[in-house]
């Protein structure tokens, strides 16, 4: 399948069934004006953004879309039940011996084997699909910190383990990595991820056939660096993020590509002048993102069918140039 460049995000919005019809008018819009991209977590509004997909998912062919998911942090709820977190926690997780209290690091993320597993089957199971298209560990590198260096690539390792596991039961297709800092970050930073020492743990695991095929890293005019900042020491050199990922064959999902909204007051006037053919500036901060060279899919979060008729314009524009990216940000 060929995605669209521009991917729908569920990170953004309340917890509540205002947002959940907010989000499923925006996907039936989204879908319907071509898009097939679709990107969520199960920690995203406690765990209502995969239940409000799975909505529009089951009435629609499996083939006409590729859904992503994360797996790292916990929900601390499931989105339907009204119930404190602690008593989530005991009730799904440590109870019937899933994961732990002292597997847990830093009170809110855990990547250990069975409750990737179980995260999987609540995903599957809320989504309504029968395979993920993309697993990703959320945000490995919040684990770093607490764990040194060696013994998180223990941890990488067996979680990789747990991800080939469920490829091979035909419950997942590919997994990867969505990160935050872990990527962009330069390689003294405590929180750095290496994308070749990654590489070397899911061939450690599973061979040169593993399938870890895909990255997730931040990407916007305000947030350039995996455009313009070699953080990644690969094959001998030091290459931006997204050139890295293209030296290992790897797709590429970029977030926050208009940072939340927060960063549109700040482009110029005139968003034409930014980027051609550009009519808003939310469509010349997506036009940069989906335009530099390795990007699979830009994300962006919609919950409202006016943004996305809006933001798909892009679709129409052909793809912004390397030079003019670089006169953007250097």
């Amino acid at each position: 399948m060929e995605l669209s460049r521009i991917g729908l995000g569920t990170y953004l919005g309340a917890a509540t069934e205002q947002f959940d019809e907010k989000y499923i008018s925006a996907v039936r819009e989204y879908h319907a004006l071509g898009g097939n991209a679709f990107d969520t977590a199960a920690n995203y509004r406690g765990g209502r953004s995969e239940l409000a997909l799975g909505r529009v998912f089951r009435s629609l062919p499996r083939e006409s879309f590729f859904v992503s998911t994360k797996a790292g942090y916990l929900p601390m709820g499931d989105g339907a039940t009204p119930e404190s977190p602690r008593v989530w926690f005991q009730r799904v997780l440590s109870g019937p011996g899933i994961l732990g209290p002292d597997e847990v690091v830093d009170g809110c993320h855990a990547m250990t084997p069975r409750y990737l597993a179980h995260q999987a089957g609540v995903s599957l199971a809320a989504l309504g699909v029968a395979r993920l298209d993309v697993l990703h560990l959320h945000n490995p590198e919040h684990q770093l910190p607490a764990l040194g260096r060696e013994a998180f690539r223990t941890a990488i390792q067996s979680a990789f383990g747990a991800c080939e596991e469920l490829v091979a039961r035909g419950l997942v297709g590919a997994y990867g990595c969505a990160t935050w800092n872990g990527f962009r970050v330069s390689p003294g930073a405590e929180d750095h991820l290496s994308l070749e020492e990654l590489l070397e743990d899911a061939e450690t695991v599973a061979g040169p056939g593993h399938h870890f095929r895909w990255i997730q890293l931040p990407l916007s005019l305000a947030m350039p660096q995996a455009f313009n900042k070699a953080t990644q020491r690969f094959g001998g050199r030091l290459l931006t993020p997204l050139e890295a990922a293209a030296a290992a064959g790897l797709k590429v999902q970029v977030s926050a590509s208009l940072m939340q909204a927060r960063m549109l007051p700040s482009l110029p006037a005139d968003p034409d002048a930014v980027l051609a053919g550009c009519a808003t500036p939310a469509q010349a901060a997506l036009q940069f993102a989906s335009s530099c060279p390795g990007v699979t899919t830009a994300l962006c979060g919609m919950s409202d069918p006016a943004h996305v008729r809006e933001n798909l314009a892009v679709l129409a524009l052909p793809r912004a140039s390397a030079a003019e990216l670089r006169a953007l940000v250097g």
